[in-house]
Protein backbone atom coordinates (compact mmCIF):
# COMPACT_ATOMS: atom_id res chain seq x y z
CA UNK A 1 0.00 0.00 0.00
CA UNK A 2 1.46 3.36 -0.99
CA UNK A 3 1.63 6.21 1.48
CA UNK A 4 -1.06 8.88 1.03
CA UNK A 5 0.12 12.38 0.21
CA UNK A 6 0.05 14.75 3.21
CA UNK A 7 -0.68 17.42 4.07
CA UNK A 8 -3.74 18.29 2.04
CA UNK A 9 -5.46 21.64 2.20
CA UNK A 10 -7.84 21.57 5.18
CA UNK A 11 -10.22 23.96 3.39
CA UNK A 12 -10.66 21.43 0.56
CA UNK A 13 -11.62 18.70 3.02
CA UNK A 14 -14.01 21.04 4.84
CA UNK A 15 -15.65 21.93 1.54
CA UNK A 16 -15.87 18.46 -0.04
CA UNK A 17 -16.24 16.29 3.06
CA UNK A 18 -14.46 13.55 1.14
CA UNK A 19 -11.02 12.05 1.75
CA UNK A 20 -9.48 11.44 -1.68
CA UNK A 21 -7.44 8.46 -0.44
CA UNK A 22 -10.61 6.65 0.70
CA UNK A 23 -12.59 4.22 -1.42
CA UNK A 24 -16.05 5.78 -1.69
CA UNK A 25 -18.91 3.42 -0.71
CA UNK A 26 -21.96 5.67 -0.32
CA UNK A 27 -24.35 4.66 2.44
CA UNK A 28 -27.99 5.77 2.43
CA UNK A 29 -27.87 5.93 6.24
CA UNK A 30 -27.12 9.58 6.96
CA UNK A 31 -28.79 12.93 7.30
CA UNK A 32 -27.98 16.62 7.52
CA UNK A 33 -26.15 17.96 10.54
CA UNK A 34 -28.07 20.57 12.55
CA UNK A 35 -25.02 22.84 12.09
CA UNK A 36 -22.35 21.93 9.51
CA UNK A 37 -19.88 24.28 11.17
CA UNK A 38 -20.18 22.45 14.50
CA UNK A 39 -17.95 19.42 13.98
CA UNK A 40 -16.03 19.09 17.22
CA UNK A 41 -15.65 15.42 18.18
CA UNK A 42 -14.03 12.32 16.70
CA UNK A 43 -15.31 8.91 17.83
CA UNK A 44 -13.30 5.69 17.45
CA UNK A 45 -15.30 2.47 17.09
CA UNK A 46 -14.70 -1.15 16.15
CA UNK A 47 -16.72 -3.55 14.06
CA UNK A 48 -16.30 -7.08 12.75
CA UNK A 49 -18.85 -9.10 10.83
CA UNK A 50 -19.38 -11.84 11.78
CA UNK A 51 -18.14 -10.94 15.27
CA UNK A 52 -14.37 -11.40 15.66
CA UNK A 53 -13.94 -12.38 12.00
CA UNK A 54 -12.17 -10.14 9.54
CA UNK A 55 -12.15 -9.67 5.78
CA UNK A 56 -14.87 -9.85 3.17
CA UNK A 57 -17.53 -7.31 2.29
CA UNK A 58 -19.94 -7.80 5.20
CA UNK A 59 -19.20 -4.46 6.93
CA UNK A 60 -19.54 -2.54 3.68
CA UNK A 61 -22.76 -4.44 2.89
CA UNK A 62 -24.12 -3.72 6.37
CA UNK A 63 -23.52 0.04 6.15
CA UNK A 64 -25.03 0.10 2.65
CA UNK A 65 -28.18 -1.90 3.61
CA UNK A 66 -27.37 -4.91 1.44
CA UNK A 67 -26.22 -7.44 4.05
CA UNK A 68 -27.24 -11.00 3.14
CA UNK A 69 -28.93 -12.08 6.37
CA UNK A 70 -28.76 -15.75 5.32
CA UNK A 71 -24.93 -15.69 5.21
CA UNK A 72 -24.52 -16.00 9.00
CA UNK A 73 -26.93 -16.44 11.94
CA UNK A 74 -25.73 -13.18 13.55
CA UNK A 75 -26.73 -11.26 10.43
CA UNK A 76 -30.38 -12.13 11.04
CA UNK A 77 -30.20 -10.16 14.31
CA UNK A 78 -28.76 -7.01 12.73
CA UNK A 79 -30.17 -7.18 9.19
CA UNK A 80 -32.86 -4.56 9.76
CA UNK A 81 -30.59 -2.00 11.40
CA UNK A 82 -29.87 1.24 9.55
CA UNK A 83 -26.42 2.40 10.64
CA UNK A 84 -23.31 3.91 9.11
CA UNK A 85 -20.00 5.47 9.90
CA UNK A 86 -18.06 8.13 8.11
CA UNK A 87 -14.97 5.95 7.71
CA UNK A 88 -13.77 2.37 8.07
CA UNK A 89 -10.15 1.33 8.41
CA UNK A 90 -9.61 -2.32 7.49
CA UNK A 91 -6.95 -4.55 9.06
CA UNK A 92 -4.52 -3.82 6.20
CA UNK A 93 -5.04 -0.05 6.54
CA UNK A 94 -7.41 0.32 3.59
CA UNK A 95 -9.67 3.34 4.10
CA UNK A 96 -13.33 3.32 3.07
CA UNK A 97 -15.70 6.28 3.29
CA UNK A 98 -19.47 5.82 3.58
CA UNK A 99 -20.75 9.31 4.45
CA UNK A 100 -19.42 12.79 3.72
CA UNK A 101 -17.74 14.27 6.78
CA UNK A 102 -20.06 17.24 6.34
CA UNK A 103 -23.11 15.01 6.92
CA UNK A 104 -24.45 13.24 10.01
CA UNK A 105 -23.57 9.53 9.93
CA UNK A 106 -25.53 7.16 12.18
CA UNK A 107 -22.67 5.74 14.25
CA UNK A 108 -23.00 6.86 17.86
CA UNK A 109 -26.64 6.21 18.79
CA UNK A 110 -27.79 7.62 22.12
CA UNK A 111 -24.66 9.30 23.40
CA UNK A 112 -23.23 12.12 25.52
CA UNK A 113 -19.85 13.86 25.45
CA UNK A 114 -18.96 16.47 28.10
CA UNK A 115 -22.64 16.85 28.98
CA UNK A 116 -23.75 17.34 25.38
CA UNK A 117 -26.13 14.73 23.94
CA UNK A 118 -26.61 13.36 20.42
CA UNK A 119 -22.97 13.03 19.41
CA UNK A 120 -23.90 12.13 15.82
CA UNK A 121 -24.88 15.78 15.34
CA UNK A 122 -21.35 17.09 15.86
CA UNK A 123 -18.97 14.13 15.51
CA UNK A 124 -17.07 12.16 12.91
CA UNK A 125 -17.14 8.39 13.38
CA UNK A 126 -14.24 6.13 12.42
CA UNK A 127 -14.69 2.36 12.56
CA UNK A 128 -11.69 0.07 12.90
CA UNK A 129 -12.15 -3.45 11.60
CA UNK A 130 -11.57 -5.21 14.87
CA UNK A 131 -12.90 -6.53 18.15
CA UNK A 132 -12.53 -5.37 21.75
CA UNK A 133 -9.93 -7.98 22.76
CA UNK A 134 -8.00 -8.51 19.50
CA UNK A 135 -5.01 -6.20 18.97
CA UNK A 136 -5.28 -3.70 16.13
CA UNK A 137 -2.66 -3.66 13.38
CA UNK A 138 0.20 -1.24 12.79
CA UNK A 139 -1.40 -0.38 9.43
CA UNK A 140 -4.61 0.60 11.22
CA UNK A 141 -2.81 2.84 13.71
CA UNK A 142 -0.86 4.47 10.87
CA UNK A 143 -3.97 5.15 8.81
CA UNK A 144 -5.98 6.31 11.83
CA UNK A 145 -3.20 8.73 12.77
CA UNK A 146 -2.95 10.21 9.28
CA UNK A 147 -6.71 10.56 8.86
CA UNK A 148 -7.11 12.03 12.34
CA UNK A 149 -4.42 14.64 11.64
CA UNK A 150 -6.15 15.57 8.41
CA UNK A 151 -9.55 15.85 10.13
CA UNK A 152 -8.10 17.90 12.99
CA UNK A 153 -6.51 20.32 10.50
CA UNK A 154 -9.85 20.77 8.71
CA UNK A 155 -11.92 21.02 11.91
CA UNK A 156 -9.69 22.61 14.59
CA UNK A 157 -12.41 22.22 17.26
CA UNK A 158 -11.42 18.53 17.25
CA UNK A 159 -8.49 18.60 19.62
CA UNK A 160 -6.75 15.60 21.22
CA UNK A 161 -9.04 15.85 24.23
CA UNK A 162 -12.06 15.67 21.89
CA UNK A 163 -11.18 12.23 20.54
CA UNK A 164 -13.19 9.52 22.32
CA UNK A 165 -14.08 5.88 22.11
CA UNK A 166 -17.66 4.75 21.56
CA UNK A 167 -17.50 3.37 25.11
CA UNK A 168 -16.73 6.89 26.41
CA UNK A 169 -19.84 8.46 24.89
CA UNK A 170 -22.20 5.51 25.48
CA UNK A 171 -20.90 3.87 28.67
CA UNK A 172 -22.69 0.72 29.73
CA UNK A 173 -24.19 0.38 26.25
CA UNK A 174 -21.00 0.17 24.15
CA UNK A 175 -17.52 -1.22 24.85
CA UNK A 176 -15.62 -0.39 21.66
CA UNK A 177 -12.89 0.15 20.66
CA UNK A 178 -12.19 -2.02 23.71
CA UNK A 179 -9.15 -2.75 25.85
CA UNK A 180 -7.18 -3.94 22.80
CA UNK A 181 -7.07 -0.38 21.48
CA UNK A 182 -3.83 1.24 22.67
CA UNK A 183 -4.80 4.84 23.35
CA UNK A 184 -1.30 5.72 24.59
CA UNK A 185 0.29 4.45 21.39
CA UNK A 186 -2.27 6.27 19.23
CA UNK A 187 -1.76 9.54 21.10
CA UNK A 188 2.03 9.19 20.81
CA UNK A 189 1.71 8.68 17.05
CA UNK A 190 -0.65 11.64 16.81
CA UNK A 191 1.80 13.88 18.63
CA UNK A 192 4.85 12.93 16.56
Amino acid sequence: MSEPEYPRFPSELRQSGRLPQARWCPSPNFGPRPDQDDISLLVVHNISLPPQQFGGSHIEDFFCNRLDTSAHPYFEEIGGMKVSSHLLIRRDGELLQFVSLRDRAWHAGRSVFCGREECNDYSIGIELEGADHIPYTADQYRQLTEVTREIMAAWPAITEDRIAGHSDIAPGRKTDPGPAFDWRHFRRLLGS
